[in-house]
C-alpha cells in the first residue's frame, strides 16, 4: 500500500462544480469528489488516478473544457487546474481536512467521527463519515430534506418514510429528531448495508425499519406525516403515486434530486395526485420541493 495515487484537482466556483465533475469524469474515466469551502465560496473537484497516462493524454481536453465552462458563464473566475502525487495511505486522511460538521438549524448537528465539535443545548448529533454511499448532508438536495425534517420535528407521533435511503442519513436524522415510526427502503443492497451500519453507529438501528423495495412498486399499510424521496426525476415520476398513497392527510412529501429544468414535470405529476407545492428551493442547478395535499 506504499504506491502512490495521482490527484487531478480543479478549483472553481460552486455553480461550475457539477459541470467540472462531469468533465473530469468523462476525460479521466474515474469518479470525482467535490468539496465546497463555504468560507472562501470556492469548490474543489478532484479525481484520483493510479496511472498518470489518462491525465497526460486528456490534459488538453480538460483545459479546453474548463475554458468552455468559464465562457458559458458558470465559472465566476478562471478555474485552476492542479496535478500532483498523493500517497495511498494519505487518501483516507484527505477527507479529514475537508469534511466539516454541518448544522441543520438548532436541532441537528452532523459531523464526522474525528470532529471535536460539540452540540448546542437541545441539538441532536449524528455521526456520519464520508464514503462511497451518497448522502453526507452537504449536497443541496439532501440539505433541503434535512431542513424540512428539522422543521417538523417534535410533532407527536410523526411517522417518517425515507424512499431511496442511500447512506441512511435522512432516516437516522428522523430517528434522532424523535420521529416514530421511521421506515426506510432502497433497492440497492450495498446502500442498505451501509445505511444499517450507519444506524448502528448512531445507536438508532432499533428505531428504523430498513427494507429492500422498488419505489415504483412501493406499498405500505402505514401512513406517514413526512415522506422524503431524494431520487432521480424518472424514478420520482414513476413512484409519486405509490408514495402519495401512504401520505397522511396532514402530511408533507419532500421531493428532491431534481434538476431545475425538470422540476415543472415533477410538479405536474404531483398535481395529478392532488398535491401542490408548499415550499421550494433553488440551489445551483437543483430544485427541491415540499408538497402537501390540496385543501
Amino acid at each position: 500500500m506504499s504506491r502512490t495515487l495521482w490527484r487531478v484537482s480543479v478549483v472553481t466556483s460552486p455553480k461550475a462544480e457539477d459541470a467540472t465533475m462531469e468533465l473530469l469524469s468523462e476525460v479521466l474515466a474515474e469518479p470525482c469528489s467535490a468539496y465546497h469551502n463555504f468560507e472562501t465560496g470556492r469548490a474543489t473537484v478532484s479525481a484520483f488516478l493510479a496511472d498518470q497516462s489518462p491525465f497526460r493524454q486528456g490534459k488538453r481536453r480538460i483545459l479546453e473544457g474548463l475554458r468552455q465552462i468559464q465562457e458559458g458563464g458558470l465559472a465566476a473566475f478562471r478555474p485552476k487546474l492542479t496535478y500532483g502525487r498523493v500517497r495511498r495511505e494519505d487518501w483516507s486522511e484527505s477527507w479529514k481536512r475537508h469534511f466539516r460538521p454541518l448544522e441543520i438549524g438548532r436541532k441537528l448537528l452532523i459531523k464526522p467521527s474525528w470532529s471535536r465539535s460539540r452540540a448546542k443545548p437541545g441539538q441532536a448529533v449524528m455521526i456520519l463519515d464520508p464514503g462511497l454511499s451518497f448522502g453526507t448532508g452537504h449536497h443541496p438536495t439532501t440539505a433541503f430534506c434535512l431542513r424540512e425534517l428539522a422543521r417538523r420535528a417534535q410533532t407527536p407521533r410523526c411517522g417518517f418514510l425515507d424512499a431511496g435511503t442511500g447512506s441512511g442519513i435522512l432516516a437516522i436524522a428522523a430517528a434522532k429528531l424523535g420521529f416514530s415510526p421511521v421506515d426506510a427502503f432502497d433497492y440497492d443492497l450495498d446502500a442498505l448495508r451501509v445505511a444499517r451500519a450507519n444506524a448502528r453507529r448512531n445507536r438508532v438501528a432499533a428505531k428504523i425499519r430498513f427494507s429492500r423495495q422498488d419505489a415504483t412498486k412501493f406499498r405500505s399499510r402505514r401512513s406517514y406525516r413526512v415522506v422524503c424521496a431524494n431520487l432521480s426525476t424518472d424514478v420520482l415520476k414513476q413512484s409519486i403515486g405509490c408514495l402519495a398513497s401512504c401520505l397522511a392527510s396532514d402530511g408533507v412529501i419532500v421531493l428532491a434530486g431534481i434538476l431545475k429544468k425538470e422540476f415543472s414535470s415533477i410538479q405536474t405529476a404531483a398535481a395529478k395526485e392532488g398535491l401542490h407545492l408548499a415550499r421550494g428551493r433553488n440551489e445551483k442547478e437543483w430544485r427541491s420541493g415540499a408538497f402537501t395535499w390540496d385543501s
